[in-house]
């Protein structure tokens, strides 16, 4: 019985933390919902209008998806909901299969939300986590920075008030300069103001309000509102100014209510188009969702469980798309809003959902003149926040292979488009990583004088015999590497007349494949075949218990050494004399 419960526990977080939920989380919990609630309102508009969707589908992805994350989730303190690099990617899909403002493009993106709920979760059931690992920060952060200008752009005609067209930098450049004569100026003025107040506020309002010897919490909450002055601010402008009949583009009516009920569309030849699509929205959302809430836990000395995170993350996707939504996840400054807020559990994110809920009855009439400009500038501030481009310099000072994945995913993301240029990022991650380890570090490695330890030659004063050649390798042996490991053995032993012995040192060697150990027994036989025998030291236990399965142990030449200085003392010992008499 009590393993069932621990069990159930597994699948259900809530049924740990809710058995020690107490006044101080829910007073916690309440505040923070507060807080999210008011910078989420905003932000779900602006989001569902970058996916191409209604305003009103921000809400809706906003409600449903985050208590039934509060059900599943692992994180005590991760917000869920529509995000930018997500809405980018859903508009990308779903405008592929259908043209936006459609009923078929919103079916294409309550597609994309059922088929990454679904793939989640089955990743969480079959504990498919590791998958994600494909992803590198190098691509991760190239992928994001070049989201992030392409968002920007983007949302640019609208802070214009022009017609653009285009997914891709080279098509919305363009396509903004050859429209820029048409600029209306009443949007460009509040469009203009909105996001200088937003990028100033998110910088200093705090630190004057402080300078005001406001108290720091009151000037922490009123900093994270800005976005709400700019939408309060702009209404009342657009009302008393009647700038919508001078132009100025609004948001219009928003259906007043709770998220209605919907049925994705069963149709197997839009699901077979919009996988891949799909897939990649589950793979990035879940990435960007567990580096916030690891980041979140550490600070806490907490921790979450990646594989239940899938299950949260899947189930939240199944929740946005039966209730009109679009593909959801964590996200990154609503998330650490929430934290520094006082969030104690995922209940903060039930309470956030009642508070949308409610704004979606009650608040949905006033925000008929919320401009669509102050729109697109709560998007540029939020996603210019996300642009890494330190990461270029930092990653080609420390790896040039990290940066040419980090710049490939750049590239690609920025002239091809956002799926095309994760996949460019993963191909060049793997190949590169394939061509390093096809290359692996071999070092002759001599005994350090008055120790037991083995150095580089190349890299220190060390003492060598002629007659034994140690060699450590600093890679797994495959077959990708196999021929490279033969070809630099074969060198090493050319140049040696008197060698007797080859000593290989595993110390670094995790496995050795079928077609290793097939170039093993060849070299073996080789150095035989020249008078020279072939002897392994510090061989690991499962390398070991490989090894023994198969015929080479009983054709080995030589010897197998638990250290590499019991082999050389075994093999030369009058060179550990030598060595303590130095």
């Amino acid at each position: 019985m009590a393993l069932k419960a621990r069990g159930l526990r597994r699948f259900l977080p809530i049924l740990d933390w809710g058995r020690r939920y107490d006044r101080q989380a829910l007073v916690g919990d309440g505040m923070a919902a507060v807080i999210v609630t008011i910078m989420l309102i905003p932000q779900s508009l602006a989001y569902a209008m970058l996916a191409g969707l209604p305003p009103v589908v921000g809400l809706y992805a906003s409600i449903l998806p985050l208590l039934v994350y509060a059900l599943f989730g692992s994180s005590r303190t991760l917000s869920v909901g529509p995000v930018a690099v997500v809405s980018l990617m859903t508009a990308t899909a779903a405008s592929a299969v259908a043209t936006p403002g459609s009923p078929e493009y919103l079916a294409a993106a309550l597609a994309l939300a059922l088929l990454s709920g679904l793939i989640l979760l089955a990743m969480g059931i079959f504990r498919l986590g590791f998958v994600a690992n494909l992803l590198s920060h190098p691509v991760i952060s190239g992928f994001i920075t070049a989201s992030s200008l392409l968002i920007a752009s983007g949302q640019l005609k609208h802070i214009l008030g022009i017609k653009a067209e285009g997914h891709t930098l080279v098509q919305i450049i363009p396509s903004l300069l050859g429209n820029l004569g048409q600029t209306h100026l009443p949007t460009l003025i509040i469009g203009a103001t909105a996001t200088a107040f937003l990028l100033w506020s998110r910088r200093w309002l705090k630190p004057t309000l402080l300078a005001l010897n406001v108290p720091e919490g009151t000037a922490a909450l009123v900093s994270r509102t800005g976005p709400v002055m700019v939408v309060i601010a702009s209404i009342i402008a657009v009302m008393v100014l009647d700038l919508a009949a001078r132009g100025v583009a609004v948001v219009g009516d928003i259906p007043r209510g709770l998220p209605p009920l919907s049925l994705p569309a069963m149709n197997l030849s839009l699901w077979a188009t919009l996988l891949p699509a799909a897939t990649l929205i589950a793979l990035i959302g879940f990435v960007e969702s567990v580096s916030v809430a690891q980041t979140l836990a550490a600070k806490r000395r907490q921790s979450i469980t990646p594989d239940q995170e899938l299950i949260g993350l899947g189930m939240a996707n199944l929740a946005a798309a039966f209730t009109a939504g679009y593909p959801v996840t964590g996200g990154f400054a609503r998330s650490v809003v929430n934290f520094d807020a006082g969030a104690q559990t995922p209940a903060a994110g039930a309470f956030t959902a009642i508070g949308i809920a409610l704004a979606s009855v009650f608040l949905t009439p006033l925000l008929y003149h919320l401009p669509i400009a102050v729109l697109a500038a709560t998007i540029i501030v939020a996603v210019l926040g996300l642009a890494d481009f330190g990461a270029l310099r930092r990653t080609w000072k420390y790896a040039h292979a990290d940066f040419a994945a980090l710049a490939a995913t750049l590239l690609v993301t920025l002239g091809v488009g956002v799926e095309a240029g994760i996949m460019a990022g993963v191909a060049v991650s793997v190949l590169l990583h394939l061509w390093a380890a096809s290359r692996p570090h071999v070092a002759v490695i001599g005994l350090v004088p008055g120790t037991q330890h083995f150095r580089n030659v190349n890299r220190h004063d060390v003492l060598c015999t002629p007659s034994v050649l140690g060699l450590r390798i600093d890679e797994s042996l495959f077959f990708a590497n196999a021929r490279a490991i033969e070809t630099v053995i074969q060198q090493q032993v050319a140049d040696r007349p008197d060698l007797r012995h080859v000593v290989l040192n595993c110390a670094a060697i995790n496995s050795i494949d079928a077609s290793a150990l097939e170039s093993l027994e060849l070299m073996m036989h080789r150095l035989h075949d020249a008078g020279i025998q072939l002897h392994l030291s510090e061989v690991k236990g499962p390398v070991m218990d490989r090894l023994k399965r198969s015929d080479f142990m009983h054709h080995l030449t030589g010897g197998v050494f638990l250290s590499h200085y019991q082999a050389l003392m075994h093999l030369v010992p009058e060179l550990g004399r030598i060595s303590y008499a130095s």
